[in-house]
């Protein structure tokens, strides 16, 4: 319950955050109208123009609030609040760039919130005891390169160096070090082991992000209080090979690689659900699923099949568990259908646990505002991840969105935004300011 002390700084605070409603608004519309797909949706690609832009619309309007702008050897962009100096930063913020066709709140929800938060506190004339920072971060999408967190791993000095000769754009074939340094960005800087973010200068790390799924909206509330962020085994580039055949062909002489592949699919759904029955959540994708366009026809028995799996799960040892379980389904569809299943290069991130104690804070500062919340865990990867992996506290802020993420379609309002963003700022004002 609020005391009669405590209401007045918090009835400043809410005001002094929807005193921000005009400036997210003119920051998403400058966002959209500068990153609108022509078939439809947002693109801000991975460093590429798109993800440029955005970058760049953040260090104007961040310039324009009076903070200080930099980037880093990475292309991460930087807007500081230096209250304290010499003290730890608290990192407010999230990825601009965005899937192709994607939506505009994605990513770019996080920094404004940052933003909004630091203008809010300043415009109440606090004083936090640490630094306060939103950064706009470079490459969370990992649909363009097929690996996670690269601007904040490369921020924080936990990008393997072999990465940016390996990592290729899906559309252009072009290395990761090959986009970066026509971004502008120091390449050989960084693979010679340079570290622009110090975890060790850093007090905490939050992140505000729309919902990936309507959670929220299911449950009739504006906000979510992150509890962790799934880890990850990723096959991006598996095929299976078996031999083409005669439309007509019985089936003990076939080598059907179609087939094999849907056999793992069904058993892989069905060791999701034994999982999740076992109280265990996680989530198992194959996002491409196809025969080979160069021989695949309706009268030909597929001899080759491609897909692509991502598998999450909240606890690293059901994790290790569900990829050795997978990894046994392979050799037996392998014998039974006698085809070769090549996986691929395997990539992984690490289960990310919101700290408590800034879940507690944030807890409480939903309830002395009066702000309906849950506690809820992402079903997507977010850079917290990486921030709680290189050992800085983190949590993060849901808004609720009717129509998921990577969906042009979109739909956070702005009233919900902005009750995250009194959420944030409240968080920070009791912990630093009061």
């Amino acid at each position: 319950m609020t005391s009669a002390r405590d209401a007045s700084p918090l009835a400043d605070l809410h005001a002094a955050v929807e005193d921000q409603r005009s400036f997210a608004t003119g920051v998403f519309d400058d966002l959209a109208a500068g990153s609108t797909d022509p078939a439809g949706g947002i693109t801000r690609d991975t460093y590429g123009p798109g993800e440029a832009f955005g970058h760049d619309v953040m260090a104007r309007v961040a310039t324009d609030s009076d903070f200080a702008v930099s980037v880093d050897k990475a292309g991460n962009t930087y807007a500081l609040w230096e209250t304290a100096p010499g003290a730890k930063t608290v990192i407010m913020g999230s990825h601009l760039d965005s899937v192709p066709r994607g939506g505009n709140f994605d990513g770019a929800a996080g920094p404004l919130a940052g933003m909004v938060a630091m203008r809010a506190l300043r415009a109440m004339g606090a004083t936090p005891r640490v630094n306060l920072c939103a950064m706009g971060i470079r490459a969370e999408e990992s649909v363009w390169f097929q690996t996670s967190y690269i601007g904040s791993r490369a921020a924080l000095g936990t990008l393997p160096a072999e990465t940016y000769d390996t990592a290729r754009r899906i559309d252009t074939g072009r290395t990761l070090g090959d986009h970066m340094a026509e971004s502008g960005c120091d390449v050989a800087a960084l693979k010679a082991g340079h570290v622009p973010l110090d975890p060790a200068t850093l007090e905490a790390q939050i992140e505000l992000h729309i919902e990936q799924a309507p959670s929220l909206v299911e449950e009739g509330l504006p906000v979510g209080i992150c509890t962790g962020i799934p880890g990850n085994f990723r096959y991006p580039d598996a095929v299976i090979t078996g031999v083409h055949g005669h439309v007509g062909t019985p089936r003990r002489f076939r080598l059907d690689a179609a087939m094999a592949g849907a056999e793992l699919a069904v058993a892989m759904q069905r060791l999701w659900v034994r999982e999740e029955d076992d109280g265990n959540p996680m989530a198992v994708t194959f996002g491409r699923f196809h025969t080979d366009d160069g021989f695949h026809g309706m009268t030909t028995v597929p001899g080759l099949f491609h897909f692509s799996l991502d598998v999450r799960c909240y606890d690293e040892a059901v994790l290790a568990r569900v990829e050795e379980d997978f990894l046994t389904l392979v050799a037996q569809i392998e014998a039974e259908y006698r085809v070769t299943i090549t996986l691929g290069e395997r990539k992984s991130a690490p289960v990310g646990l919101a700290d408590r104690a800034i879940r507690d804070g944030l807890h409480a500062a939903a309830e002395d505002l009066g702000i309906p919340y849950m506690e809820m865990g992402s079903p997507a990867s977010h850079d917290s991840a990486a921030f709680a992996a290189a050992g800085v506290p983190m949590s993060m802020i849901f808004v609720r969105n009717e129509n998921g993420s990577h969906n042009p379609d979109e739909a956070m309002e702005i009233d919900d935004f902005l009750d995250g963003c009194a959420v944030l700022t409240a968080y920070l004002y009791r912990t630093y300011c009061a």
